[in-house]
């Protein structure tokens, strides 16, 4: 009977916090079984035989005995560290907390399958401590990409609100994506061509067009996935105003 209390899952450690005197709660990003939160106990012990294995940015395999309220870390094993290489960079290494911080907030339902998020945000923690990219820009795909999966993507070619066909040179945050000049209202952003190029770019994954963007453009482009981003979280990043942008 106790076998059917087991199970096993892979999945990337978004979180811990600290639980009674030796245990944590550790939250992970799984790739069967979505968001998980269980207990890891004594891995605050200078003895744990697995707690270094559970800190954010790693990604493990772990099996879980089912709780009644919370599970419980039974075995882990490392698949990769990615931990160690970011935290000796202060650009990746925030860039990666907010990444990890977004695919918590885009699961807001445990144990609910999320594995085209989970293969996006593995994908971007790879590249990010590979540094195959400029951080800035791993970010603001992963960021948009994850939007688009959890089926906010912004419009940026047709008009947002009409569905009139673009270019267009208005963006709205509030309006889901670009507008043309009738749909357009106050207060609405008007991006260069260059930076919605970008965009598309950093949504479609073009790493040739998205890698030789102009500085200017890139900022302009951080500045509207941040917005964009925000509008549709209930509330803002925590980790997102210490990402030093270029």
């Amino acid at each position: 009977m106790g076998q059917v209390n087991l199970y096993r899952d892979e999945g990337v450690v978004l979180r811990t916090q600290k639980l009674g005197e030796a245990d944590r709660i550790i939250t992970l990003l799984t790739r069967e079984h979505g968001r998980v939160r269980a207990v890891a106990k004594g891995v605050r012990r200078t003895r744990s035989k697995f707690g270094s294995r559970l800190e954010p940015f790693n990604r493990v395999d772990v099996q879980f005995y089912a709780g009644r309220s919370l599970d419980i870390v039974t075995q882990v094993e490392t698949l990769a560290g990615y931990g160690a290489g970011l935290a000796a960079d202060y650009a990746r290494y925030t860039t990666g907390t907010v990444m990890l911080e977004t695919a918590e907030r885009m699961t807001a339902e445990e144990r609910e399958p999320a594995v085209q998020q989970y293969l996006l945000l593995i994908g971007g923690l790879r590249s990010l401590a590979a540094g195959e990219h400029d951080p800035g820009l791993v970010l603001d795909s992963y960021l948009l990409r994850s939007l688009s999966v959890a089926g906010y993507a912004p419009s940026l070619e047709a008009c947002a609100h009409c569905g009139a066909e673009g270019p267009h040179r208005s963006f709205s945050v509030s309006g889901g994506g670009v507008v043309c000049s009738e749909c357009r209202t106050p207060g609405t952003a008007s991006p260069s061509a260059e930076t919605l190029v970008l965009l598309g770019a950093l949504l479609a994954g073009s790493w040739p067009v998205a890698d030789v963007a102009e500085t200017r453009h890139r900022r302009e482009a951080s500045g509207l996935v941040a917005a964009y981003l925000q509008w549709h979280l209930e509330r803002g990043l925590r980790s997102l105003p210490l990402v030093e942008r270029t």
